[in-house]
């Protein structure tokens, strides 16, 4: 299994006086250091311009996060798992994983979990990094469009490891647009998507909140279950399956809960399109 997880748009700095960012330390450092080096001294450059916030598309209240960037190879890093927060990692609890090292559900998320990101490109759970500021989506002066200019580096550093695997992809489309699995050919991976629909009277909808914290829920389910990691997507649908029935989360403002209704593994439509995992909650 490879689980693939988009980034959180904030970040939690780490603790003042933890040691700062060793690129030769992150995963797949011998195919991603020359881009993470390029786009880090693009982004350093582009924060210290007073059209800063404009150019990376931010408002101006996020100024000071922005001010960081200029700094990023002396801040302070932290575990990836921790330095990612919202609603998808509060309800994975990435950060309780490496904190407990040795164990196996920890074991399995260094492995199979990978953390995408505009200044990165991808990194594992325990991978240590500076907070900074920078979606995916932008076009970086001196780098380019952020998507494109990592589709060749992540190539490199993922084609292989996805071989033969199931690809559980719950990234949103700015990520997606990055790297995308091999369907065909030697290289090839089962490439699974997650879509979370919400059912209420009958009818399906798709909730933004809901689905962040319910692809959160399966990936949490995935790393910690008993059985073996899956291999192939009718093996993640049997395991996202073992969800049905139980309390996955709480509704926003009204508190009421809401459950794992079906979980149902959905055809490609093309040769190089991804299947859907599509997980019913209400």
């Amino acid at each position: 299994m490879l689980l693939l997880l988009p980034p959180s748009e904030g970040k939690t700095p780490a603790p003042d006086g933890a040691a700062p960012v060793d690129l030769a330390a992150l995963t797949a450092a011998a195919e991603l250091t020359p881009q993470r080096t390029a786009v880090l001294d693009a982004l350093a450059a582009v924060s210290a311009r007073p059209d800063a916030t404009t150019v990376l598309g931010v408002g101006d209240s996020l100024a000071a996060e922005v001010e960081r960037n200029t700094r990023l190879r002396t801040e302070p890093a932290g575990p990836a798992a921790h330095v990612y927060t919202g609603v998808l990692y509060a309800a994975a609890d990435l950060a309780a994983l490496t904190a407990d090292a040795g164990s196996e559900a920890s074991a399995r998320a260094a492995a199979s979990v990978r953390i995408f990101s505009g200044l990165w490109g991808m990194v594992a759970p325990a991978d240590r990094v500076p907070a900074y500021r920078l979606s995916g989506g932008v076009d970086l002066p001196g780098v380019g469009k952020l998507s494109t200019a990592w589709r060749g580096p992540l190539s490199e550093a993922l084609d292989a490891r996805a071989a033969g695997d199931v690809v559980v992809d719950c990234r949103s489309a700015t990520y997606v647009a990055a790297w995308k699995p091999r369907t065909t050919g030697p290289d090839a991976a089962e490439w699974v998507t997650v879509r979370v629909v919400r059912e209420a009277g009958g009818k399906r909808t798709v909730v933004s909140h809901n689905a962040k914290h319910t692809r959160g829920v399966l990936a949490g389910h995935l790393l910690r279950r008993e059985a073996q990691p899956p291999t192939s997507a009718d093996e993640l649908a049997r395991a996202a399956g073992e969800l049905v029935g139980q309390v996955v989360g709480t509704e926003v403002g009204s508190g009421l809960s809401y459950r794992m209704l079906e979980a149902t593994l959905h055809a490609a439509t093309s040769k190089t399109a991804p299947q859907t995992l599509e997980l019913v909650v209400g």
